[in-house]
């Protein structure tokens, strides 16, 4: 059977790959992606699942689903123009994907099911850092983050625990990493930004606060803490802690192994051990 090595969780800003090429391989961003990619490179993962926010790129206004799986050979991206991640195919692991699909709708989530999809940066850049060579397949599962009204902290957590659940049930012996994407205080081209920037950390007390519970495995805190005008509050794409928030539920272990915080950037890059079978 299948078996989730652990989770990571992780920022997705579309500027880093062209930043840390600037600033060397001992910079900042290198630096904090560093041993989230060691954590990689010791599972040796068969398949990566990504669960994200769409930032407007697969889907739109007209058709923006609370929760989609990615369902495909392969994906195409990122097609939002970031620096040194030119687009192309990224391999996927279409019978997986099919099988999380029919396993979450028969839990009574039901996503949507997305073929013949491209993608952008939110589920590119991570690989960009983690994967560079992008020879791990991988399964894009997307959360609505940003509009709402968005899932509750605890729909998300069991979205999460449900798709753990489907990840363990599926029959071929393979390592399964999960990866949460984005940021717990931000405000991107909105009015919370910083004077002079493109981008603002409205809250950063909440990001702090949330790592905390993290941290101390305070799940059901976090929960009740995260409703949907708090996350909006500390920036309007604050909602992307529940990304983060259905990893820590598919990988079943509450606490997290180690958060780092870029507190200027109001982002976190965290580390959890896999749980017991779901």
């Amino acid at each position: 059977m299948a078996r989730i090595t652990g989770g990571i969780g992780v920022p997705h800003t579309p500027y880093f790959p062209k930043f840390a090429a600037a600033e060397g391989p001992e910079g900042e961003i290198n630096s904090f992606f560093a041993p989230i990619r060691a954590r990689i490179e010791a599972h040796r993962p068969d398949v990566l699942i990504v669960i994200d926010t769409d930032h407007f790129n697969t889907f739109y206004f007209d058709n923006f689903p609370t929760f989609a799986v990615g369902v495909d050979d392969s994906f195409y991206g990122p097609i939002d123009d970031v620096a040194l991640m030119p687009p192309r195919d990224i391999g996927s692991d279409r019978a997986l994907a099919r099988h999380l699909h029919t396993a979450l709708v028969r839990a009574e989530f039901d996503p949507a099911f997305v073929t013949n999809f491209k993608i952008g940066h939110s589920t590119c850049v991570p690989l960009h850092f983690l994967t560079p060579d992008l020879d791990v397949p991988v399964v894009p599962i997307f959360l609505n983050g940003h509009l709402p009204p968005m899932p509750s902290a605890a729909r998300a957590y069991g979205f999460g625990k449900a798709l753990g659940a489907a990840i363990e049930a599926w029959p071929a012996d393979i390592g399964v990493e999960v990866v949460g994407t984005g940021s717990f205080s931000l405000d991107v081209a909105g009015p919370l930004m910083f004077e002079g920037e493109n981008y603002g950390v409205p809250d950063l007390a909440w990001a702090k606060r949330v790592i905390a519970l993290m941290v101390e495995g305070e799940m059901e805190t976090l929960i009740a803490e995260a409703t949907e005008p708090r996350m909006l509050a500390a920036g309007n794409v604050g909602g992307e802690v529940l990304n983060w928030i259905a990893m820590i539920g598919a990988v079943g272990n509450d606490k997290a192994g180690s958060i780092a915080l870029q507190e200027h950037r109001g982002h976190a890059y965290g580390i959890w051990d896999a749980g017991e079978a779901q």
